[in-house]
C-alpha cells in the first residue's frame, strides 16, 4: 500500500490525519529565544497570543532529513511505498530536507513537491491519502496531484501587515502609514511564490474584494476548497458559505504556527 507522508505545515485538521493514517513530520519555530515543535509543543491558539506580543519575527525551521529518513525506513520495513508530499520548495528548505532524507533510506521513497502552503498543500495531502485507499498505483496519484498542482488557485487575505514589517519586508514607516488607513492587502500563489494580488481600504471593502476575486476565478465544482485563519473564524466561515454555492467540500481550519508567522493576526489562505 502507498503510505502518505507530509509535514505539519499542511494544516490539515488532526481527525482527517488521523482517519487517513498520515504521518506527519514537524518543523519548529521560534519565538522570544524558545523552540516549539509545531503540532506537539503548542497550539495554533497559543501561538497566535505569542507571536502578537513578539517584538521580532518568529524564525521556522524544517526538519532534520534523519526525520525524514525514519519515516520511509518504517514505512518500508512495514512494506509500505512512502509518497511524501511537502510545502512549497520555494517557501521553505522542507523538500531538500525529504530529498536527503530519502538518500539516507535508500531512495525508496517518491518526494512530491506541493508548491504550495497550508491547505493548498494540505488538500493534496488528502487527495493522496484517498486515492491510496481507492487501490490507485503511484503513477496514477502523482498525475492527479500535477493536474491539481497546475489549477489550484491559492489567495493570502492578510488584515495586518505587522508581521511582513516585522521581517523587514516593509519598512515601519510604511506599516504605520498602511494601519492608519486600514489598508489590508491580498496576496496570491505564483508557481510556488506568493506575490501581490490587490490593495484594498477598510473591512467592508476587503471583504467584498475576497469575494470578487473568488467569483472572477470561478472555481471548478466538485474540488475541495481549504480556508485556514488565524484567530478569524467569522470571516472564515463567511468565505466557506460563499464557496458552498459552489456545491464542492469545504475544510476551514485554524491555521498552524509556521504558516501563521507569514500571515499574521486574522489572516487568511484559501485553496480554491
Amino acid at each position: 500500500m502507498i503510505k502518505i507522508i507530509t509535514d505539519s505545515s499542511c494544516d490539515l485538521p488532526k481527525e482527517i490525519v488521523r482517519e487517513y493514517g498520515i504521518e506527519v513530520v514537524p518543523l519548529s519555530v521560534e519565538i522570544d529565544g524558545k523552540r516549539y515543535i509545531e503540532g506537539k509543543d503548542i497550539t495554533p491558539e497559543e501561538y497566535w497570543q505569542k507571536m502578537q506580543k513578539a517584538k521580532t519575527l518568529p524564525k521556522t525551521s524544517q526538519p532534520p532529513p534523519a526525520m525524514f529518513a525514519d519515516v520511509f525506513k518504517k514505512i518500508i520495513d512495514e512494506g509500505n511505498e512512502p509518497l511524501c508530499i511537502t510545502i512549497s520548495s520555494k517557501l521553505s528548505g522542507t523538500y531538500q530536507s525529504a530529498l536527503v532524507g530519502n538518500d539516507i533510506s535508500g531512495n525508496k521513497a517518491v518526494v512530491f513537491d506541493s508548491l504550495a502552503g497550508s491547505l493548498s498543500h494540505g488538500i493534496q495531502v488528502l487527495m493522496a491519502a484517498r486515492l491510496s485507499q481507492a487501490g490507485k498505483k503511484m503513477n496514477e496519484i502523482l498525475k492527479e496531484l500535477e493536474r491539481y498542482r497546475k489549477s489550484v488557485k491559492i489567495i493570502i487575505p492578510l488584515n495586518t501587515l505587522e508581521n511582513i514589517v516585522k521581517g523587514g519586508r516593509l519598512s515601519r514607516v510604511q506599516g504605520t502609514v498602511a494601519k492608519l488607513l486600514n489598508i489590508k492587502v491580498i496576496l496570491h500563489g505564483v508557481e510556488g511564490e506568493v506575490k501581490m494580488l490587490k490593495k484594498v481600504r477598510g473591512t467592508k471593502r476587503f471583504r467584498e474584494a475576497i469575494l470578487e476575486i473568488i467569483n472572477n476565478l470561478n472555481p471548478e465544482p466538485g474540488r475541495i476548497f481549504g480556508i485556514t485563519h488565524v484567530d478569524n473564524l467569522e470571516d472564515a466561515l463567511f468565505i466557506s458559505e460563499a464557496l458552498k454555492r459552489f456545491g464542492s467540500e469545504v475544510i476551514v481550519n485554524s491555521m498552524g504556527p509556521v504558516m501563521a508567522t507569514y500571515a499574521g493576526m486574522k489572516g487568511m489562505i484559501l485553496a480554491l
